[in-house]
Parts: structure tokens; sequence; C-alpha cells
């Protein structure tokens, strides 16, 4: 299963973690792990290099953590915007796809 875990402080999301595999196909095959994966890197290259917010990026196989560091936080419609859609892609894959969201 994909772990998506949003980070909130004060009302504000602070970054997000996502972890694991949906095991709905093979590697390489598994189109919901695409749709996460894709979501997932698009957010934080944005939010990365496109804004250039002072941020902090990790990957790995099977990982991704960002974690804005701005107390301004001016990524937010970004960040919402991720969840939005996670949480849309849990409704039709509930098996495959956990969002939650964690205060800090």
């Amino acid at each position: 299963m994909i772990k998506v875990k949003f980070y909130k402080a004060d009302n504000t999301l602070t970054g997000f973690e996502a972890s694991g595999h949906s095991m709905s196909a093979p590697k390489g095959e598994d189109l919901i792990c695409a749709f996460v994966s894709g979501a997932c890197l698009m957010a934080a290259n944005t939010v990365t290099e496109v804004i250039g917010l002072n941020a902090e990026a990790y990957a790995e196989d099977g990982y991704l953590r960002l974690t804005v560091k701005e107390s301004a936080n001016p990524a937010q419609d970004i960040l919402n915007g991720l969840k939005l859609h996670l949480t849309e892609l849990q409704k039709d894959y509930p098996e495959n796809i956990n969002v939650i969201i964690s205060e800090v």
C-alpha cells in the first residue's frame, strides 16, 4: 500500500512523505504507483525548482519526502492540490492508497 502523510502545523501544510508501493501490478507496470509518484514528484519539483522555496526534498525507490522550511509558506496551493488529487485517487483505490494528515 502507498501511504502519503501530509504534515500540518497551525493549519498550514508543511510537507509530505510518500512511501510504499500499491502492489496492483508488477513493478514497472503499476499505474497507481505511477499516478502517485508523478504527482508527488511534480509537487516537490515545483516547490524546490520552479518556485525556489527553502525546502528539503529526498527521494529513493518507493519513498519521497518534502519539507517546506519557509515560515510564510507560499507552497499551500501546490500542497493542497496534491492532497486533493491523492485523496480522490484514494477514493478510487482504497486498498492501494492511504492519505493521512498529521499535526506536527
